[in-house]
C-alpha cells in the first residue's frame, strides 16, 4: 500500500488514540499466567498486540473478544500453560517474541517462535543469553540469536542478579517474567531506567516486587490474580499528532486520555525544550498508569541536543522528533541512540536517507543523527521500509512539505495505529492523506 500526502495549513480538533502498545502486550501475557479472569478494555487491536493474544491462546489461555478493544483473558495460572501444537508466529512484533521468551523460560516444554522477514533479522541474543544462564535451553539461527527460535524452559529456573549493558524494557521484562518461576529472587540492574509498565502491572497482579535505585527485583512465590486493566492511550501514537499540531501553521490538537508514564514521556520534555510545550489537563490514572489530555499548538521550534537518560524515555518517538527537528531553527543532535539501528528497520539510516529525499539536511552518526533545521521540505517519493513509525513520521513530514509526498510500503501502519489516516484527515478537515493502489 502507498499513501499520498498533500500539505495542510491547519489541523484542529480533539481525538482519541489507540491503546498503549506496551501496556496491551503486558496485559495479554500477565492475564495468561494469572489465576482467574483478566478483563482488558482499550486493548490495541493492531497486528503486534493481536499476535500476543494469539500466542497466549496457543499456550492455553482462553481469550474472548467482547467488542472493540474489549477482551477477557481466562488465565491458565503459573503452572497451567501447555506446549503449543504449532509454531507461534510473532509477525512483526519484537515485543511479543522477547517477552514470550521470558514466560517460556519457565515452562517445561519446547516452544518454537518465528515471525516475518523483518523480525527474523532482529537480535534475540540479549534476551536469550541471561535466560540461558537461568537454565533455559535455546536453539535457532546464528547461535540461537535470531528467529526462528526454539526454547525449552525448566522449573525451577536459577535466580540471577543481572546487570544489563543497555536500558531495555524488553530485556528487563523477560527476566522479571522468568523470575516468576525461579528458585529465588531475580534482579535486573540497568544503566538508566527503562519504561516501567511491567513493574506497575506485575505489582497490581500480586507479584512481589521491590526497587532500589536502578535495580528492580521480583521474588517468586506469589500467585498472580486476574485484574481489570483499562489501557491508556498510547503516547507513542499521540506523538505523531502532537508534533503535527506544533508544525502546521494553524495547529491545535488535543489527544484525550493519553498515558504520561514518566518513563515514557520524554517526548513532552523534548517538545518543551524545543519551544512547543504540550499542555496537560484532566490528569488521572488507569491500570496503575497516569493519563492526561494533551494539547499541542503551533510553535516556532529551536534545535536542541537529545541524548543520555532521555533516550530510553523516547526511543520510539525518534522518527517523528527528527521531522520536528527539520522544521526547527538551528541544529538538533540525537546521540546515545544506537538502539535505533535494531528496531523494525535501521531507523538511524532510514531517517537520514528518507528525509534527505525531501530536502532535509540530515546526517547519520554511529549512535544518532545530526539535523540542521530550517530547510524547507519538498514533496518526494519515500519509503517506510516496512516500519510503522517511519511510515507515520513521513506522513507528517508530507503535511509541511511543498507539493505531494508519496510514502511506499505503508500497510505496516496497522501494526500500531490502524485508524491513523482517518484521524489525520478529520483533524485537517479534508482528505490530506489517502491510500493509493
Amino acid at each position: 500500500m502507498r499513501i499520498r500526502v498533500r500539505p495542510v495549513t491547519r489541523l484542529s480538533g480533539t481525538v482519541d488514540v489507540p491503546g498503549d502498545k506496551s501496556v496491551s502486550h503486558r496485559a495479554a501475557l500477565l492475564g495468561a499466567v494469572a489465576t482467574g479472569r483478566t478483563e482488558i478494555t482499550g486493548f490495541l487491536e493492531g497486528d503486534d498486540c493481536v499476535n500476543s493474544l494469539k500466542a497466549v491462546e496457543k499456550l492455553g489461555a482462553l481469550v474472548t473478544r467482547k467488542g472493540p478493544g474489549h477482551y477477557l483473558v481466562d488465565g491458565a495460572g503459573l503452572l497451567g500453560l501447555h506446549e503449543p501444537d504449532d509454531v507461534i508466529d510473532c509477525g512483526n512484533s519484537g515485543t511479543t517474541a522477547r517477552l514470550l521468551l521470558g514466560v517460556l523460560a519457565g515452562q517445561p516444554f519446547w516452544t518454537f517462535l518465528s515471525g516475518d522477514a523483518s523480525l527474523r533479522r532482529r537480535p534475540m541474543q540479549r534476551v536469550a543469553e541471561p535466560l540461558r544462564a537461568m537454565g533455559a535451553t535455546f536453539v535457532g539461527r546464528q547461535d540461537a540469536g535470531r528467529l526462528p527460535l526454539g526454547v525449552r524452559g525448566t522449573r525451577s529456573l536459577r535466580a540471577i542478579s543481572y546487570i544489563s549493558p543497555v536500558a531495555s524494557a524488553q530485556v528487563k521484562t523477560a527476566l522479571l517474567l522468568a523470575g516468576l518461576w525461579a528458585d529465588g529472587p531475580v534482579s535486573v540492574t540497568e544503566p538508566a531506567q527503562s519504561r516501567d509498565h511491567t513493574e506497575r502491572m506485575l505489582g497490581s497482579f500480586g507479584a512481589r516486587l521491590s526497587r532500589q535505585g536502578q535495580t528492580v527485583t521480583v521474588t517468586p512465590g506469589a500467585e498472580l490474580r486476574g485484574q481489570s486493566v483499562a489501557v491508556p492511550g498510547d503516547i507513542s501514537s499521540a506523538a505523531f499528532l502532537l508534533v503535527a499540531g506544533a508544525l502546521v501553521r494553524d495547529g491545535q490538537v488535543t489527544v484525550t486520555r493519553a498515558g504520561i508514564n514518566p518513563t515514557r514521556a520524554g517526548l513532552l520534555d523534548v517538545l518543551e525544550a524545543m519551544g512547543a510545550p504540550v499542555a496537560l489537563s484532566h490528569v488521572s490514572g488507569a491500570a496503575g498508569e497516569p493519563v492526561a489530555d494533551l494539547t499541542s499548538t503551533s510553535a516556532r521550534l529551536a534545535g536542541i541536543h537529545i541524548g543520555g537518560d532521555l533516550i530510553p524515555r523516547l526511543i520510539d518517538e525518534a522518527p517523528i522528533l527528527a521531522v520536528a527537528a527539520c522544521a526547527a531553527q538551528g541544529t538538533t543532535r540525537i546521540t546515545d541512540a544506537a538502539e535505533l539501528r535494531v528496531k523494525e528497520s535501521d531507523r538511524i539510516h532510514a531517517i537520514a536517507s528518507e528525509l534527505a529525499r525531501m530536502g532535509a539536511r540530515v546526517s547519520e552518526t554511529q549512535d544518532g543523527l545530526e539535523i540542521e533545521g530550517g530547510a524547507r521540505l519538498r514533496g518526494a517519493t519515500v519509503a517506510s521500509g516496512g516500519d510503522h513509525r517511519m511510515a507515520m513520521a513521513l506522513v507528517v513530514a508530507g503535511l509541511i512539505a511543498d507539493g505531494e509526498t508519496v510514502i511506499e510500503d505503508t500497510s505496516c501502519i496497522s501494526t500500531s495505529y490502524p485508524g491513523f489516516l482517518v484521524t489525520l484527515n478529520a483533524l485537517a478537515g479534508s482528505p490530506c492523506a489517502e491510500e493509493l493502489p
